[in-house]
């Protein structure tokens, strides 16, 4: 048998060191530490089925996702380094990249299309905005329905000072009001109709202000980023954005099953309440007529552009962020790929 000269075991050895590199390189994982806006919710649904199903695992990614505390705190911690990505009110954004430009995060999709933010009473003298004037409101301090209100008052042409706010623990909002001793509330209108209507209230006896209704034409939570990890890990982020891209279509296509996986992450969720918390989310926040058109994550640059523009003026903020500063849509998959069930069947 003839012997491999030097030369000839050399190349082997080398061709099986690159082959082991890329096998090792192949099965690498990178950690990504994610924070949610709020508790583990229905809407967030999407979220813990691409971890449930193993679509981050897919693209390489090894995922911690934690619940949040409203978003401006997490807004804070995305800045901060706690967490590498986040979910959060896009508009809370907006808000800190205009005060704190060294810190500005960059939205990477846009997941309630339509705005989420209310005002609900359970008042029968409370008819229109205008009835507001004089009532006492509560919210937590951090709580985007809260903070976004001057943009409500001022599209009403309600005097934002005629209302006294009460700042509250959010487990507080919904019986404190079912009590009396506040006249209404402001949340997100899944949440706080579905915490109403679970703890007895009649939903005629429901009376809600959805701030989009009365000309807050703004954007709702987006996934968001640092720059800084944008650009060190790119094929990270569109491995997310694919990831997420596909249990939204699962959580579309299976709400009941998207359910499920909210109720692995926390045992003591009550599904049929998060069902019904996740469908109100989709019909009134997730598939507008606009994703019919942008897809998930996407957005109306112009809209963007107004919504920008209104948040600072109303805040009156130092600067007005420019757009492609705020959104991206270059971590996305082809638009194919995020369109609603309906279009893709």
């Amino acid at each position: 048998m003839a012997r491999l000269s030097l030369t000839h075991r050399l190349a082997a050895l080398l061709v099986a060191l690159l082959l082991s590199a890329s096998a090792s390189a192949q099965n690498e994982t990178v950690s990504v530490k994610f924070t949610l806006d709020w508790a583990i919710q229905g809407p967030q649904a999407f979220f813990l089925l691409a971890e449930d199903r193993g679509y981050f695992a897919d693209e390489g990614i090894d995922i911690t996702i934690d619940r949040g505390y409203g978003s401006a705190g997490t807004v804070s911690q995305i800045a901060g380094g706690a967490y590498d990505i986040g979910f959060a009110d896009i508009n809370s954004m907006i808000e800190f990249n205009a005060l704190n430009p060294e810190q500005a995060l960059t939205a990477v999709a846009v997941v309630y299309n339509y705005p989420p933010f209310s005002i609900l009473t359970l008042d029968d003298t409370v008819m229109t905005p205008a009835d507001l004037a004089g009532k006492e409101l509560g919210a937590p301090a951090f709580d985007a329905a809260y903070r976004l209100f001057p943009l409500f008052a001022a599209a009403t042409g309600l005097d934002p000072d005629s209302v006294t706010w009460t700042n509250m623990d959010p487990a507080l909002r919904e019986p404190t009001m079912i009590r009396g001793q506040i006249d209404g509330i402001g949340g997100f209108y899944f949440t706080a109709v579905l915490n109403l209507l679970a703890a007895g209230v009649e939903q005629d006896d429901i009376t809600a202000f959805l701030y989009g209704e009365y000309g807050v034409d703004v954007y709702g939570n987006a996934i968001m980023a640092p720059q800084s990890f944008l650009e060190e890990n790119p094929e990270v982020v569109r491995g997310m954005m694919r990831a997420l891209t596909r249990a939204w279509q699962d959580m579309l296509a299976d709400p009941v099953a998207a359910i499920e996986a909210v109720r692995r992450a926390d045992p003591l969720t009550d599904p049929e309440v998060e069902l019904n918390r996740l469908l109100l989310a989709i019909e009134s926040n997730m598939v507008t007529p606009e994703v019919v058109e942008v897809g998930f994550g996407g957005v109306d640059m112009e809209r963007l552009e107004r919504s920008i523009a209104q948040v600072a003026e109303v805040f009156g903020l130092p600067s007005v962020p420019a757009t492609d500063s705020i959104y991206t849509a270059a971590y996305l998959p082809p638009l194919e790929e995020r369109l609603p069930p309906v279009l893709t069947e």
